[in-house]
Order: structure tokens, then C-alpha cells, then sequence
């Protein structure tokens, strides 16, 4: 059984290897490694921003939940390729909404690259709606949003 609790300091490491198993398929796609691949996941777990999902003692996958003004900010998801489609990303998707309620945040927004089409299928299967496409930071991005009750 899949559980979530907020990331520990020493599993930042943890959380950085996960992103680079994650995301590595999708260099050669996007000609770079995506931004997850270099984040500060040290500086996430100290702000008490990391979410780990965990099964059976081990980190199987995490999200960084940035909170805003105006909306929570899911702002990188990734789970280990060897667990994938086993529930870990819903399970964090439901996390953010917990924590979107718990803030009186009205809406999750997250952003993709667009070169990750496997992203733009799933994100919707979850509530979320596409916004806008946009480049940032020399990257491709397609924004989505969830409003949340």
C-alpha cells in the first residue's frame, strides 16, 4: 500500500536519483535533460515543499508542491519507472488536493513539456485542463489547471 508523508532530509538524494530515472527517457526527445533532472531537492525537503510516496519502507516516488497566493503549484511529479502505473502518481495527485484544500488554495496548476506526450494524456485523465503552451527557459511548456472544491 502506497502511503505519502512529507520528505525526510537525507532522502533529498533519493528524491534527485528518482527525478533522473524519471525523466531520462525524455532526453532524447527534448535535446536536454528536463528541468527536474537538475532541480534543488535539497532546498524542497528543507522548505517543506518534497512529498514522498512510499511502499513498503521505500520511496518509490515524490511531488513538490509549491504553495502560491492564488493556487498550489505542482511542481515536478515523477515516480521510479520500475513502479509506475502501480498507483504512486495517483496517489500524489490526491495529495496535492488535500494539501490545495487544507491551504484554501482554489486550483492545482502544473506545467509539462510537450515533448512529454505520455504527460499531456495523463494529466487530463485527472481533472486537469490545458491552459496555454508557452516557452520558458528555453523549454516547451503546456500548462495545466485543476480547480478544486
Amino acid at each position: 500500500m502506497v502511503t505519502v508523508r512529507l520528505a525526510a532530509p537525507p532522502e533529498a538524494v533519493t528524491l534527485h536519483a528518482i527525478a533522473r530515472e524519471a525523466y531520462q527517457r525524455y532526453v532524447p526527445r527534448i535535446g536536454r535533460e528536463p528541468a527536474p533532472m537538475s532541480a534543488d531537492y535539497s532546498a524542497a525537503v528543507r522548505d517543506g515543499q518534497a512529498w514522498v510516496a512510499v511502499d513498503q519502507g521505500h520511496v518509490i516516488g515524490f511531488a513538490v508542491l509549491i504553495a502560491q497566493p492564488d493556487h498550489l503549484l505542482l511542481e515536478s511529479l515523477a515516480v521510479r519507472p520500475s513502479r509506475q502505473r502501480g498507483g504512486a502518481g495517483s496517489r500524489l495527485l490526491a495529495l496535492a488536493e488535500d494539501e490545495a484544500r487544507r491551504l484554501r488554495l482554489p486550483e492545482i496548476r502544473l506545467y509539462t513539456n510537450e515533448m512529454m506526450t505520455e504527460n499531456l494524456a495523463y494529466y487530463p485523465r485527472h481533472g486537469y485542463a490545458e491552459t496555454h503552451r508557452a516557452e520558458q527557459d528555453g523549454f516547451r511548456r503546456v500548462y495545466f489547471r485543476k480547480h478544486i472544491a
